[in-house]
């Protein structure tokens, strides 16, 4: 039986904490494949090339963007963000289920292209508590912090976009409702491929 891979997407303002709930989901659920976003952003500490992000440079990335190599891409607070086609494509296509961390801008442009991807909002209890965070990673400047902060007004309002909102008010939860989601996907008869379906059940 032939079973077609769901694309999900998770993705929300920066500091909602997506990071740290995919990492978890990935260790729960090893049989998701882990799709690794290109940024020409500089790497943080305790990030790793090529598992976090390929980190490249700006005419690296813009190279990508005139081959067609990526599936989406944003500019996002004056750095590029993109995911690369095919080893999505790849992945997909054998059946692997994969799990995408982007943001609201790239999210909204797959769903364009393949109106079958899971779209998942992850957000943060409040205004108040997404500062506390940003301001904990001590990475960003005060400005670059409030520049995050009004950008994040303006995702939250997309949310109307998405199939699944859920709430990260305590990562454990946020983690088991986003398997819940995972695992509620994975019985929908459209991801099947029902003549085969029905094939190997008349041969039972």
């Amino acid at each position: 039986m032939n079973i077609k891979g769901n694309l999900i997407i998770i993705s929300g303002p920066s500091g909602a904490g997506k990071g740290t709930v995919c990492k978890a989901i990935l260790d729960s659920m090893t049989d998701l494949h882990l799709s690794i976003s290109a940024t020409t952003r500089p790497k943080r500490v305790g990030e790793r090339a090529g598992a976090d992000y390929f980190f490249v440079s700006k005419p690296a990335f813009e190279a990508m963007i005139a081959g067609d190599g990526l599936l989406e891409w944003a500019n996002v607070y004056g750095q590029y963000y993109g995911t690369p086609v095919e080893p999505v494509v790849k992945a997909v296509e054998q059946g692997r289920d994969v799990i995408m961390e982007i943001d609201v801008q790239g999210a909204l442009q797959i769903r364009k292209k393949f109106p079958g991807c899971v779209l998942i909002f992850l957000a943060p209890p409040s205004r108040s508590t997404l500062e506390q965070r940003l301001r904990n990673r001590a990475t960003d400047s005060d400005e670059e912090i409030e520049r995050r902060l009004k950008w994040a007004e303006g995702e939250m309002q997309k949310v109307e976009f998405y199939d699944y909102l859920v709430l990260n008010d305590e990562v454990e939860n946020a983690v088991r409702k986003v398997a819940n989601i995972i695992n509620a996907e994975r019985c929908r008869p459209a991801r099947l491929d029902m003549e085969s379906l029905m094939q190997q059940y008349r041969n039972k």
